[in-house]
């Protein structure tokens, strides 16, 4: 059957030209953005009652827009005024540059890893000695604690947010022939929000092997499958089903 319409279980990009734009004008198709999930900060007294003092770090772990924007909130209503020796480190270029948004960049202590958690391992032995903080969601990838642990640094996590199920019930009625995610999470989502999903004839893409591991346990048929050595993106390995099963 050909591809007429997708939904992607995410915000819409904000920026212009993105990979989808590019996909829907050169295939003349339809695609819908619908985060499956999104991020509910927790409250200062939740953060307490983890018994942690944020005076008693000397380093943030930040790997993600959402750590940054939470770790900031909480120290706000704490009355936390983040001192300027405090050190960063965050996961990616990306992370990094968001933190602009409440630090002056060339007066802090910033270190950036290329991507991944692991990345980071040279610059957190560097800095053994310091105090880490990793404000975090209530869902955090096993990489994480199992990287930081292998270090034998001196690190505590702290829940600062959660990862809460959309609510999609308007979409019960409405159909689309792909359905793309990214995360166990956004199945968990489908799951619990359609518990009488039956796939039939929709596609389901998958980005990341826990999201191929979490669609096949729920019984999915998987169709698109990123990231692979020919498909390294979502966008990529869309175009090429998408060219494969509409020219027929």
């Amino acid at each position: 059957m050909k591809v007429k319409t997708i939904l992607v279980s995410q915000p819409e990009p904000k920026m212009e030209n993105s990979p989808y734009s590019k996909l829907i004008d050169k295939e003349k198709i339809k695609v819908d953005f619908r985060p499956f999930i999104h991020v509910e900060g927790v409250d200062a007294k939740m953060v307490r009652q983890q018994k942690i003092d944020l005076k008693n770090f000397t380093a943030i772990i930040l790997t993600s827009r959402n750590a940054v924007d939470h770790f900031f909130r909480i120290a706000e209503e704490m009355r936390f005024k983040v001192p300027d020796t405090m050190k960063y480190f965050c996961q990616s270029e990306a992370v990094a540059y968001y933190l602009q948004k409440y630090v002056v960049y060339r007066k802090r202590k910033i270190y950036v890893g290329k991507m991944n958690f692991p990345d980071l391992n040279t610059l957190f032995k560097k800095y053994k000695d310091e105090k880490f903080l990793l404000p975090s969601s209530d869902v955090l990838k096993p990489i994480v604690p199992e990287t930081l642990n292998s270090l034998g640094i001196d690190w505590t996590r702290g829940i600062f947010y959660r990862t809460v199920i959309s609510d999609l019930s308007d979409l019960r009625d409405v159909y689309y022939d792909v359905l793309v995610f990214f995360s166990p999470s956004g199945i968990e989502s489908l799951l619990k929000n359609f518990p009488d999903f039956k796939q039939n004839e929709t596609r389901i893409a998958v980005f990341g092997n826990s999201t191929v591991k979490a669609a096949t346990e729920a019984g999915l048929r998987i169709d698109i499958q990123a990231p692979t050595p020919e498909t390294p993106s979502m966008t990529m390995a869309l175009q090429r089903y998408i060219t494969s099963v509409n020219k027929k």
